[in-house]
């Protein structure tokens, strides 16, 4: 690795976190309040937010096409029998999803 990147990567990061703090409070500040009457935050709640949506949903964008590319390889190595059980077992999954709260998936 280049030594001017021990210099350069320290303060890119400050600035990125920055950046991204910044953008979600003056979305926030700009959407919410208007819509549904919520405070304003302030830009230290903006990047306790920012930390929060990355520990609960994983990343923040970088993940996305290599996860999607394990996907296909992984399809794609699937005999035409496996994915066919797999399509069962989903639109088994999805009608049990679309079954009303009483339990029975029948009209009244």
């Amino acid at each position: 690795m280049k030594k001017w990147m021990f210099f350069v990567a320290p303060p890119a990061l400050l600035i990125f976190i920055a950046l991204g703090g910044e953008i979600v409070r003056s979305l926030w500040n700009w959407l919410l309040p208007e819509l549904f009457g919520w405070r304003q935050i302030s830009f230290w709640q903006a990047l306790g937010l920012l930390a929060l949506c990355r520990i609960l949903f994983g990343s923040f964008g970088g993940g996305g096409p290599q996860r999607s590319h394990s996907s296909r390889r992984r399809w794609e190595r699937m005999t035409p029998e496996e994915r066919e059980k797999f399509r069962q077992s989903m639109r088994v999954r999805c009608r049990e999803d679309e079954a009303p709260a009483g339990g029975t998936s029948e009209p009244a």
